[in-house]
């Protein structure tokens, strides 16, 4: 029996469904921003996941170009996207914004596309990238994909959590 779960992370574990309902291949996943869009990739059969690249934009069609040119790429069988929620897991303005980024995404790739918790990702990747050494201008472009990295991954932990 899984413990309850309330709010924002009740509706996020309600939204993980084994690999085996979505199929095997690679899952795209998303720190949105509303400059940049870090993003990371993954495979279902391994469950690591790895920074790819950033994708800074000034519209929203640049924006979904860019990520559409990364699907047909990776082909993958889910996308997911980071929700940032304040440390007590209440909602802030970019909260929806990455809630209609994600029903962008699922609409227009016809994708099915999960939300994950992503409190303090990107205050992690920043503290990754000074741990490896990066600093200044160098982490400001790597970030955002390592902070999509830390969300892909959780995704795949909670995933082995619940199978």
């Amino acid at each position: 029996m899984q413990p309850r779960q309330d709010g924002v992370a009740g509706q996020l574990a309600a939204s993980i469904t084994p690999v085996g309902e979505r199929g095997v291949g690679a899952i795209l996943a998303f720190d949105f921003g509303e400059k940049r869009i870090g993003v990371a990739v993954g495979n279902t059969e391994l469950s690591v996941a790895h920074p790819l690249a950033h994708i800074g934009y000034t519209n929203k069609e640049d924006c979904f170009k860019n990520i559409g040119q990364l699907i047909e790429k990776w082909q993958p069988v889910v996308l997911v996207v980071g929700l940032p929620v304040h440390a007590d897991g209440t909602e802030h303005g970019l909260t929806e914004k990455s809630r209609r980024f994600a029903r962008r995404l699922e609409g227009r790739f016809d994708i099915k596309t999960v939300l994950i918790d992503e409190r303090h990702t990107s205050i992690d990747a920043g503290i990754t990238l000074r741990e490896a050494g990066v600093r200044g201008k160098k982490q400001k472009f790597l970030v955002d994909s390592v902070a999509a990295q830390l969300i892909l991954q959780d995704y795949f932990d909670k995933l082995h959590a619940i199978t």
